[in-house]
């Protein structure tokens, strides 16, 4: 609750002003069956037709009054409930920006993207509803009553019974709906994460020919979300129907009990109060119907709001100095790692265990194993995308944990195992890497990268447009774009994380011969599957299920190391080895 009162902060005025103004069009509203009431008695019972014309007059009046101020009341609602739902959403995407990748897995991305839409949604119809109705409900209700109280003292003991029937209605209603939304919330979550799963696979499901197990699987979770949903639905259409079942006796109650005394002579009740009575009665009705519906829709709003609560309540587990390490290095190497271990949170292992390696400025190192090896765990160490949890890390001399994250991202080029370009132009992403980099720095990079030549043959070049998740572009080309990405940023250490899996052997071999080329010589480390892609690197370390077996050159790790022999043996035999 505490975040959306902080949302709330900047619309004060609104959120004061929504519920006055519906409180006013509440007393107007009040105001109306005592009007009826004179026009029945003095109008039409004495057949005044001058005091039936001013007297409706009146209730012209009193609707324009409601109206007007019915109008202001939602447009300072909206205005407030809109505004805060975007700055929790706006401050939950923040939040997310700032978790680590541990934190990210933990959560699941399917249930970020609930959270920051529905939930959030949830929580903006909750807040409007809240400011327009929550106060002028009760008002009403209560001021109903008062109203018959002052009309008939007995009489309006009727009413006090259909209210309390009515507020036992919706209160157990309530208690009993309010979980179950909780649980629809869940739900969604995993609706949302088979849909996304199928989106982001469509071409694999369609490959494999899966389309129907897939389709299979996503309606018997739309049809456990759906059995919910009914299941809480049938119990909430409970309340209409008892409520008007209540108020419907306590109409006929009042009818009894007024004509019995409009007949009595020694009785002041008139006609006009009677049907007045009736009003309020139905006014009640009313209020308490919308008062139900809203206590439904903030129940709602309270389930997501808590949801999203919980990712906002999720502090960053890695914590960044403000400064750079002082000092000078405690030696010559730009990466050491000394008997590494990681293991990621909730797992019964580690990934990785023992690790030693040393780079030197300006070397290549290549790091090569069987899938699952561990590979990708251990270069994103580097950039600190995970924090070790054994051993010591240095970047330059210094703990990986000590340089602040704005130098560290500098420092560290990382072209990702899956190439991901984002919508705009071929320019656009390229300056991910340096937003002020001229475009002859842009060729340069993509020139290394192999690019230069099919960016040329676009018809806007660095301008040319590129769709969400680069769709546009083939795999080789996304490829060697998010090196150029990388190259951009001039990083001393740079981490091509199995990226050039979509390139023939002749690109791959000219992408090799430029990074050896580079001006600013990156401490370059490479994972690849082929040893045709590392067999020149200075180093080669060979991973087997997280740990180090082997680590030398090519033609030392042939000699000694079994692992190796047999990944390159394998290759060689289907034509992979040549370079």
């Amino acid at each position: 609750m505490k975040y959306l009162l902080e949302s709330l902060k900047k619309y004060r005025r609104q959120s004061i002003l929504a519920p006055l103004f519906k409180m006013l069009e509440a007393l107007f509203d009040l105001l109306v069956p005592m009007v009826v009431a004179r026009i029945v008695n003095d109008g039409i019972g004495q057949k005044d037709q001058g005091a039936v014309l001013r007297l409706g007059g009146v209730l012209l009046l009193l609707a324009l009054a409601g109206l007007a101020f019915s109008v202001t009341a939602q447009y300072f609602a909206a205005q407030a409930a809109i505004g805060s739902a975007a700055s929790l959403r706006s401050r939950l995407f923040w939040h997310i920006q700032r978790l680590g990748w541990g934190e990210v897995d933990s959560v699941g991305t399917a249930t970020l993207i609930t959270r920051m839409t529905a939930d959030i949604n949830q929580v903006q119809n909750g807040v409007n509803m809240t400011l327009r109705l929550l106060l002028r409900s009760p008002f009403v209700v209560a001021g109903a009553f008062v109203c018959a109280l002052l009309i008939d003292a007995k009489i309006s003991l009727i009413f006090l019974g259909a209210i309390a029937g009515m507020g036992l209605i919706v209160g157990v209603i309530m208690r009993v709906t309010s979980p179950r939304y909780r649980e629809i919330q869940g739900r969604l979550d995993k609706v949302t994460g088979a849909t996304r799963e199928n989106l982001s696979g469509i071409r694999v499901i369609r490959a494999f020919g899966m389309e129907e197990r897939e389709t299979e699987r996503f309606q018997n979770l739309n049809a456990v979300l759906t059995r919910h949903q009914l299941a809480v639905g049938r119990i909430s259409a409970l309340m209409n129907p008892l409520t008007l079942l209540v108020v419907n006796l306590g109409i006929i109650l009042v009818l009894q009990a007024g004509a019995a005394a409009v007949d009595s002579p020694a009785s002041p009740l008139l006609s006009g109060e009677v049907i007045a009575l009736i009003n309020y009665m139905s006014q009640i009705l009313v209020e308490l119907v919308k008062m139900a519906n809203t206590i439904v829709l903030v129940s709602k709003a309270s389930a997501s709001l808590r949801r999203v609560s919980q990712v906002l309540d999720t502090e960053p587990a890695m914590h960044y100095p403000q400064d750079a390490p002082a000092g000078s290095p405690d030696g010559p190497e730009a990466v050491a790692f000394r008997h590494v271990s990681l293991r990621y949170p909730g797992a019964g292992a580690d990934s990785l265990t023992d690790i030693s390696l040393t780079a030197m400025p300006g070397e290549t190192v290549g790091v090569i194993g069987s899938t699952g090896s561990g590979k990708t765990s251990l270069v994103n160490l580097i950039p600190r995308f995970y924090d070790i949890t054994g051993g010591s890390l240095s970047l330059f001399g210094h703990p990986v944990n000590a340089w602040p994250k704005a130098d560290l991202r500098r420092m560290v080029g990382v072209v990702p195992q899956r190439a991901q370009l984002f919508s705009g132009t071929v320019r656009s992403n390229l300056t991910w890497g340096r937003p002020d980099a001229a475009d002859a720095e842009l060729w340069e990079a993509l020139e290394a990268a192999q690019a230069a030549d099919f960016v040329r043959g676009k018809p806007l070049g660095l301008d040319e447009p590129v769709e969400q998740g680069g769709r546009n572009f083939s795999g080789g080309q996304r490829q060697r774009l998010t090196i150029a990405r990388a190259l951009v940023s001039r990083a001393p250490v740079l981490i091509l994380d199995d990226s050039a899996s979509a390139l023939d052997y002749a690109t791959d071999a000219a992408l090799r011969k430029a990074l050896r080329a580079l001006p600013w010589h990156p401490t370059v480390f490479v994972v690849s599957q082929r040893t045709a892609s590392i067999r020149h690197a200075d180093r080669i370390l060979v991973l087997e299920d997280g740990r180090a077996a082997g680590l030398g050159t090519h033609d030392e790790l042939m000699a000694a190391c079994p692992v190796y022999r047999e990944i390159h043996e394998s290759q060689y035999q289907k034509g992979d080895a040549r370079t």
